[in-house]
């Protein structure tokens, strides 16, 4: 077995990669569609900053695929299609309310944290340790303030 590098990644650390690049698209589609159904502004731009921050988490994660002359991921999940269609229905039944997009957000963050943990449990020692444990904080950084948040709006 030879050493795994970043331009010699194994099979599986590549398709763990692609995951995490849907789901970073996903969290990128989902904050920003949130954030157009949200009536608190303030809220709205840091939904768009996480989901810029996804973004460009994803385009990271692009170059060390297509670096290993694989295409990469460029679409989200069908599940997520599927969760957005049900905040943007839950956010026009209760009007933009913040806390039931909180729920809803925190919920999605909840999923990519636990993908990226999935991952860094299935790529241990992998070449790619470094660049994904540096987007599991930003992911889990992400997670905490809209689960603080929501318990904030919740007590307000």
């Amino acid at each position: 077995m030879s050493l795994e590098t970043k331009i010699d990644l194994n099979e599986t650390t590549l398709e763990k990669l692609q995951k995490l690049i849907r789901a970073n698209i996903d969290s990128y589609n989902g904050f920003h569609e949130s954030a157009e159904e949200l009536k608190d502004e303030r809220l709205a731009t840091l939904f768009r900053s996480i989901g810029d921050e996804r973004s460009a988490m994803a385009a990271e994660l692009q170059q060390y695929v297509e670096f290993n002359g694989k295409e990469a991921e460029d679409d989200g999940s069908v599940a997520a299609k599927t969760h957005r269609i049900w905040i943007n229905i839950r956010g026009k039944l209760n009007g933009g309310d913040a806390t039931v997009i909180l729920i809803e957000a925190e919920r999605g963050e909840d999923h990519i944290k636990e993908a990226y943990e999935d991952v860094l449990k299935d790529t241990a020692g992998s070449a790619m340790n470094d660049v994904l444990n540096a987007q599991y904080a930003k992911v889990k950084a992400g997670h905490d303030k809209i689960r603080d948040l929501r318990d904030a709006y919740k007590a307000s």
